[in-house]
């Protein structure tokens, strides 16, 4: 099967192919750390690997983009282009979420133990969720804050993510263990996950934690005439 992987999510954007039906899996990778300015990159990068893959579009067997947490406008740039070569190639689009990427990307652990994988919010919140040591989820993404967090996470645990440390600090047990503070997935996690996802249970849609800090105007708006 071979699969295109986006993400848009966060602060870097990338682009992937992985193919697991050949004896050394074909994998072409393009990615840049960049904040913003997703639109202007993505489909270039989209079109390095194909072309390093010597993949046709009509090779694909499915897309996989990650759905969030992240920011708004970077979750929008990828998703819009997946959804379109979704329809345009009539091919499953698979919603990978930025945790359980970041998870994939340290598993498994040598110990055993649980990743939290946590990536900072605003103030003292932070977006996070419990992964088994070989990445599968015990728990749902959600927002909390670190006072929450230090009163009900397990100890001998380990975390990974932007907001790591700040999370171990404030559990403040002694078997803790930052084993990654990187604030977005790996590329290659995001197209492994897109591989062995089932598209009937992972739609590509935004997953978003925390509504908007623009809302719409409700009072004071002119009418229109």
């Amino acid at each position: 099967m071979r699969v295109l992987a986006i993400d848009t999510a966060l602060a870097n954007c990338a682009a992937a192919v992985l193919d697991d039906g050949t004896a050394s899996a074909c994998f072409e990778t393009c990615g840049e750390e960049i904040g913003r300015g997703h639109a202007e990159k993505l489909m270039d990068m989209i079109g390095t690997v194909m072309a390093e893959s010597s993949t046709a579009f009509s090779d694909l067997d499915r897309v996989a983009v990650t759905v969030g947490p992240g920011s708004f406008t970077g979750l929008r740039v990828g998703l819009a282009v997946a959804r379109g070569f979704g329809l345009v190639l009539e091919k499953p689009v698979v919603g990978v979420t930025t945790l359980a990427a970041i998870a994939r990307s340290c598993a498994p652990g040598d110990n055993g133990s649980p990743i939290l994988v946590a990536l900072t919010g605003k103030g003292d919140e932070v977006y996070c969720q419990l992964f088994s040591h070989d990445g599968e989820p015990l728990d749902f993404a959600g927002v909390h804050t670190l006072s929450d967090l230090a009163m009900t996470l397990p100890e001998d645990i380990r975390f990974a993510g932007s907001a790591a440390d700040r999370v171990a600090d404030a559990v403040g047990a002694e078997n803790t263990c930052v084993i990654s503070r990187c604030g977005y997935p790996g590329i290659r996690a995001v197209a492994e996950l897109g591989l062995i996802t089932d598209p009937r249970g992972a739609s590509p849609s935004p997953l978003y934690l925390r509504p908007p800090d623009a809302t719409p105007q409700t009072k004071g708006r002119i009418e229109r005439q």
